[in-house]
């Protein structure tokens, strides 16, 4: 029998220890893996989703409380998914992605354009997409046509659940203007057809008009030709006159005499006439001008008025950011993108906001009107970033008073306010709702992919700030503010390059 050295034995002992600790690990990755549970009652609209990436777990929420749970797999060391805040934005019921070698990502729903999703996929027990969230394959199926665009998504580095929540500058709407909200829209909606029509034809007469007068030059230099070659024929005719020597020869003098004094009254009447009626046309182009500009600024005032109207049917979403001191607001128009691909979301509210003790961190904290109550609205919060609890946050805050008039009064169940030390994300665009990351927290998966496409200023077709609001290209890398203090970790944002891809 062969004896063991100590070397040997040594080796032996280490490999015993790896193969414990190995298994060890695995057991400890696989026991984190939650169970898949339904809720025991019928289940509503989900109105929000919960990603714990520590946990490895995520909780959709309707008003009543959670409904559906089930295991993930987030993002591995180095493509990590980023602990923030998000929404659907895009569902494919069979999509492939461009990025992975045209890998398969089943009941897709898309939280930002970058490429980040919550998908059906593989499972291991433990952290292993390459930033996405992948979810339960059978999950992910059922779940699909239970969610809607906008619906939100919160990735949290912890344990996080809503939480109820009752505060003084939350928006408390108004029974009556809720009421009068439908009808109001449909009015200002017949205001606004009205308004377009009205200006379409205006536009014409004022085109007509114009055609008009721009052509009285040349008309007016024609005749005046005319009127000068008719002239010059009368003033022969007078030298043949009296150069005649004969009495035919002064007769047919006479005649051609008097044809072209015929022809210069003629042409003298005409040049007289077309004189006289340019001034009134020049008159009339301009005053069809200045009423086709007053009827599109009619049109225009009419259009923004009855969007308003119908955005004020919509949940209002509104995101208050220590690092910019901005307050800003979104609501879905539910018309489809004009470049393809998700839906516009207005955003014609960007203000300043006045945050108290602006330099001290006041945390990421997201407030949802859950449902209506016997007071307005029933709030809850989720805090993913507690380094201010959510009441101090509210009381640190003051929404302007304007934006509160336009906003609060018919703010309706899946409202909600975000507030947030963070800047909003490059990832924000006229296609989303907010997107925002914590700069404290791995962002592997979202630096190493591509940034989305600038945002495009669209026509007057309907796509103007007339009718959704301004859309504008937000700084990828957006500046705090004198004062902000990064709290703990740097923050990575994408860098823009020389050009977009």
């Amino acid at each position: 029998m062969r004896r063991w050295r100590p070397a040997g034995l040594v080796t032996i002992a280490a490999m015993a220890a790896l193969a414990a600790l190995t298994t060890g690990a695995a057991a400890a990755k696989q026991a984190r893996q939650a169970a898949e549970a339904v809720a025991p009652r019928t289940a509503g609209e989900p109105i929000m989703a919960i990603v714990s990436i520590k946990g490895q777990q995520v909780t959709f929420y309707d008003a009543d409380g959670w409904i559906l749970r089930a295991p993930v797999s987030t993002g591995t060391t180095g493509r990590e998914t980023p602990a923030g805040v998000f929404a659907v934005i895009e569902k494919d019921k069979d999509h492939h992605s461009t990025m992975y070698d045209d890998a398969w990502m089943p009941n897709m729903q898309r939280i930002t354009w970058n490429g980040i999703a919550l998908h059906g996929g593989p499972l291991p027990g433990y952290a292993a997409s390459h930033g996405c969230v992948r979810m339960p394959f059978g999950f992910a199926e059922d779940l699909f046509d239970k969610t809607n665009i906008g619906m939100r998504v919160i990735i949290s580095p912890n344990d996080a659940a809503p939480v109820d929540f009752s505060h003084p500058a939350l928006f408390v709407p108004k029974k009556d203007a809720i009421a009068a909200a439908p009808a109001r829209a449909d009015a200002l909606s017949r205001e606004a057809d009205e308004a377009v029509r009205a200006a379409d034809e205006t536009k014409k007469a004022a085109a007509t008009t114009a055609r008009e007068a721009a052509s009285l030059p040349a008309t007016l230099r024609n005749l005046e030709r005319l009127k000068k070659s008719a002239d010059a024929e009368l003033a022969y005719a007078d030298k043949v006159l009296t150069a005649a020597k004969t009495d035919q020869a002064r007769t047919k003098a006479e005649e051609l005499k008097q044809k072209a004094a015929t022809k210069a009254a003629d042409a003298a009447t005409q040049l007289d006439t077309a004189k006289a009626n340019a001034q009134p046309k020049r008159d009339a182009a301009a005053a069809a001008k200045d009423a086709a500009k007053a009827a599109a600024t009619r049109k225009a005032e009419a259009t923004k008025a009855a969007t308003e109207a119908k955005l004020a049917l919509e949940p209002v979403s509104v995101y208050i950011s220590r690092a910019t001191q901005k307050l800003y607001v979104r609501r879905n128009t539910h018309k489809p993108a004009p470049d393809g691909g998700g839906e516009v979301f207005d955003t014609s509210i960007e203000v300043p906001v006045t945050i108290r003790n602006p330099d001290r961190p006041i945390g990421t904290h997201i407030f949802t009107a859950m449902a209506k109550s016997d007071t307005g609205l029933r709030w809850t919060v989720v805090t993913i970033d507690n380094v201010n609890e959510a009441k101090d946050a509210l009381d640190r805050v003051t929404i302007p008073q304007d934006v509160l008039d336009r906003i609060a009064p018919t703010a309706m169940p899946r409202s909600s306010i975000i507030i947030s030390d963070e800047p909003l994300s490059s990832e924000t665009n006229y296609r989303t709702e907010f997107v925002a990351v914590l700069s404290n927290q791995p962002q592997g998966g979202f630096i190493t992919r591509r940034p989305t496409a600038p945002e495009v200023v669209a026509s007057q077709d309907g796509w103007d700030d007339n009718g959704f609001g301004f859309f504008f290209q937000r700084n990828p890398n957006p500046q705090p503010q004198p004062g902000y203090a990064r709290r703990r970790g740097s923050g990575q944002y994408w860098q823009p390059q020389q050009g977009w891809w």
